[in-house]
């Protein structure tokens, strides 16, 4: 597996990873630069957005960066400019498009929550006052607030069994990824779990 900054969301997690992708002049996807460690040669794998300068060394140079995501999805390029950047570490070169490629990648985990299964606005706005409420208490009493927080998981164990069962009596494995926001396999073992049956069965 090689290297690189990735973002998650708590609620996607690596269903929708995102991080800053490479494109190569000619529109393909570089392969992993081999960052060597000692001079023995030995390294490391790296696929992190800043290796591709193309210097001796490193892997070939970046034409464009873009956001992509684990699901599939990938952002706008943004073109770099070498006769801007010359010599300069890339990573140092204070690009724009990196920040761009973040805040693209937010917005595609917003379209993503928009697209799952709405929850009623009386529940997000009692899960809202329930998250202030903890945070207050966390200011008085942090171990107050952790067994407010351990509460919440109790009832989120004991209020979800069935309904798990249900979904996956009455849905495809397709349909419960798409509700939920997830890859199927990240849905499968999210029904599995609160279900409480072995997901590899």
């Amino acid at each position: 597996m090689s290297e690189r900054e990735t973002w998650t969301t708590e609620e996607f997690g690596t269903s929708h990873e995102g991080a800053v992708g490479v494109l190569l002049a000619d529109g393909t996807v570089p392969g992993p630069v081999i960052v060597e460690m000692t001079s023995s040669g030995s390294g490391r794998s790296v696929s992190e957005w800043s290796a591709y300068d193309g210097r001796l060394g490193h892997g070939p140079r970046a034409a464009a960066l873009r956001a992509v995501c684990s699901c599939g999805w990938s952002g706008t390029e943004h073109r770099l400019d070498w006769d801007k950047i010359g010599e300069q570490n890339l990573f140092e070169a204070r690009l724009a498009a990196p920040d761009a490629c973040t805040q693209e990648w937010d917005e595609h985990t917003e379209d993503v929550a928009m697209s799952a299964i709405p929850l009623p606005e009386t529940f997000t706005t009692l899960l809202t006052q329930v998250e202030k409420e903890i945070e207050k208490l966390a200011k008085t009493s942090p171990l107050a607030a952790l067994r407010a927080a351990r509460r919440l998981e109790v009832t989120a164990v004991e209020t979800s069994y069935w309904p798990a069962h249900d979904a996956h009596q009455d849905t495809t494995a397709e349909q419960a990824a798409a509700a939920l926001g997830l890859n199927e396999d990240a849905a499968r073992k999210l029904l599995a779990r609160f279900g409480r049956w072995n997901p590899y069965h």
